[in-house]
């Protein structure tokens, strides 16, 4: 009576939307489903269903309830998402042959491998049957569910068609093992290569094997023959009569490969999986439950999809990831997060370790959160709450990949409202991460949450290290604010002292003479030295010096400044950088300045004669001999006198010296 009475109910909610393609779907209700419940299966299905509340009923849209063979349920974009999931694993199995490097890129570009997918990929590949043995091989090993009949019947068309005999029969004997049929499309496919190339035997062995699978009553042949009576006529007697006159025995598998088949028409797959169960043909268990819910699992289904999803807990089983993943990913698909987060707290109930989500699982989840239209932390929250009540540790991994998306919609801003749920879960952020989060927050100018981040930092009991600490300044630097940025460099100096502010202040430094403010670079060098004992990077010397020889510069004091430095790289253990001084003596530099940097060269009179020669020469190359002669006449006598000065003097005589137009002193 029961079953009756659903029926009458599914059959006359179908009649009132059927007449028009412009009427409303009309769901079964909530509340009938319910009381089915309680009768099945007394108050614990009263208890999913309040765990189960937070779905909500689907609002209807205009169109027939009849959806044409090939159609998703989701919108167009989520149609084109599919496809390029496809080009992506085809591209990886065609690059990688290791199972991490395959994994790792795998979790990278966010596709995890389905059945269904599994098939698209494998049609794709049919063509080219290595990259196809590769990637069946690895499904068959990686997948947490094995492949379908449907999987093993594309890859022996594809090993048959290509000429690949014996690892044809050998996938058939594995195949068969496991209780598949084989399908008639490929007994065509494989038999018309196998005439094609002469191979008589394999062709009769062939046919002898299709014969017996219609003999033996194969679950694809079953499963055909069930979907066209149910997809043929209207749910009723007659149908019923017809399907058990088939004389099977209706086994899981079976009743999941039909339902699973009955997908493009919903109502039916749930008339006849309620009547399978309800003519005592077959008992309903966790995989027909689950393949229920698979085909359910949509947004126009929601109520359907809650009260199986109920009473199958009720039951004792669980959902399993093929279930999570594939519905999973269509309520994402058509902006369900919600409703997403509800299923993963269901999923993430079950206790056996095959329906275990992946940490995969869980990544996609919370990036889905925070791409969302508006991010909601309630839903965060609860994800974060739901997965690590179950022991599982967040981890940088994880949190590098969801700020990477919370970054791509540009809510970086947001960052601590993250750090503050996953706070909550024990996690704090490592090092190398807490660079990461820095230098968002500083160059997107967001001062207040960087403000913030360091608070938060201090309150976990772990403050900001240096490494962050440089890059909260480099992101200051990069944005242009060299007022916070001196701000955070002097705190850092103030909190652990200048041995490890090289690279920061460097980027400081830079940062400066970007501006044009080189001398202020030069005076926050002076004091930091002085004031701190930072000894400044080679390459930070050397980036001063250059900016401060430039020609205007040089000029206004500049290089008094850069000379001075020579002195201080010296007392740090750095040679001279010499190579701006010899461009700026080539063009613009004085004789009078030529000799003082020659003096501050050395802590003696003067430097190495190899040092004298080189002036001398740079500027006699540029035709400025009249401010070497200068130069010459204030050296000492021992240098004018110096056999190698006067052999330079002489062979590089203003008529012969010049390689190019000479350029004229400055005044």
């Amino acid at each position: 009576m029961r079953y009756q009475q659903w029926r009458l109910l599914l059959l006359r909610t179908y009649h009132r939307s059927h007449p028009s393609p412009c009427s409303q779907v009309t769901s079964i209700s909530t509340r009938y489903f319910s009381s089915f419940l309680q009768l099945r299966s007394g108050i614990g299905a009263l208890q999913q269903i309040e765990q189960l509340g937070s779905l909500r009923s689907p609002v209807t849209s205009s169109g027939s309830f009849g959806i044409s063979v090939g159609r998703s349920f989701s919108s167009e974009p989520a149609v084109e998402e599919k496809s390029s999931a496809q080009t992506i694993v085809i591209d990886i199995f065609s690059r990688l042959n290791g199972e991490d490097e395959i994994r790792k890129e795998l979790e990278s570009s966010d596709v995890v491998i389905s059945q269904d997918l599994a098939l698209k990929v494998l049609r794709k590949l049919e063509s080219n049957p290595d990259v196809a043995k590769r990637f069946f091989q690895w499904s068959k090993e990686a997948s947490p569910e094995e492949l379908s009949s449907k999987n093993y019947n594309m890859m022996l068309r594809i090993l048959g068609g290509n000429g690949l005999v014996d690892e044809f029969w050998g996938l058939v004997d594995v195949m068969k093992k496991k209780g598949h049929g084989l399908s008639a499309n490929v007994r065509d496919k494989v038999g018309e290569k196998f005439q094609k190339d002469g191979l008589e035997s394999d062709l009769v062995r062939l046919r002898k094997l299709f014969a017996s699978d219609c003999l033996d009553s194969s679950a694809e042949n079953v499963c055909d023959r069930v979907c066209k009576i149910v997809m043929k006529e209207e749910w009723g007697d007659d149908v019923e009569k017809r399907v058990i006159d088939l004389n099977v025995e209706f086994k899981s598998d079976l009743v999941k490969m039909i339902v699973e088949s009955l997908d493009v028409e919903p109502r039916k797959a749930l008339l006849f999986f309620r009547w399978i169960d309800e003519s005592g043909l077959s008992k309903h268990d966790e995989i027909t439950y689950n393949a229920m819910a698979r085909v359910l699992g949509k947004e126009k289904f929601l109520d359907r999809f809650q009260n199986i999803v109920v009473e199958m807990r009720s039951a004792g089983y669980e959902v399993e990831i093929e279930t999570y993943v594939r519905v999973s990913t269509r309520f994402c698909q058509t902006k369900l997060i919600k409703e997403a987060v509800d299923l993963f707290e269901i999923a993430m109930a079950g206790s056996s370790s095959s329906n275990k989500l992946t940490p995969h699982c869980f990544c996609l989840l919370l990036k889905k959160i925070v791409t969302a239209k508006i991010l909601d932390m309630d839903l965060f929250s609860r994800a974060v709450k739901v997965y690590t009540r179950n022991g599982n540790a967040l981890t940088d991994s994880l949190l590098k990949s969801v700020l990477k998306s919370l970054k791509s919609v540009d809510r970086v801003e947001q960052s601590n409202e993250l750090l503050k749920e996953m706070k909550r879960g024990g996690y704090v952020p490592s090092g190398d991460m807490q660079s990461m989060i820095a230098s968002s927050l500083s160059r997107k100018g967001k001062k207040d949450e960087a403000d913030e981040f360091v608070d938060f930092m201090e309150a976990s009991g772990k403050n900001l290290d240096d490494k962050a600490m440089a890059s909260l300044v480099e992101g200051y630097c990069d944005s242009g604010d060299l007022d916070e940025a001196l701000v955070c460099f002097e705190k850092m100096v103030g909190n652990a002292g200048a041995s490890y502010a090289d690279y920061a202040f460097e980027k400081l430094v830079l940062a400066y003479c970007n501006k044009n403010q080189v001398r202020d670079a030069y005076k926050l060098l002076s004091a930091q030295v002085q004031k701190n004992q930072l000894k400044p990077r080679h390459s930070t010397y050397k980036i001063l010096v250059t900016n401060l020889l430039t020609k205007k510069i040089a000029r206004d004091g500049g290089f008094e400044e850069a000379l001075s430095l020579l002195p201080i790289m010296k007392d740090h253990g750095f040679p001279p950088f010499i190579d701006p001084f010899m461009s700026y003596f080539s063009t613009t530099g004085k004789s009078t300045e030529a000799l003082g940097f020659l003096k501050a060269m050395t802590s003696k009179n003067f430097p190495s004669m190899s040092v004298v020669l080189r002036v001398f020469e740079t500027m006699m190359k540029s035709a400025r001999h009249s401010e070497a002669q200068d130069l010459l006449s204030l050296c000492p006598n021992y240098i004018r006198n110096n056999p190698d000065v006067l052999e330079l003097f002489n062979t590089m005589k203003p008529n012969e010296s010049a390689v190019e137009k000479p350029l004229a002193a400055s005044a």
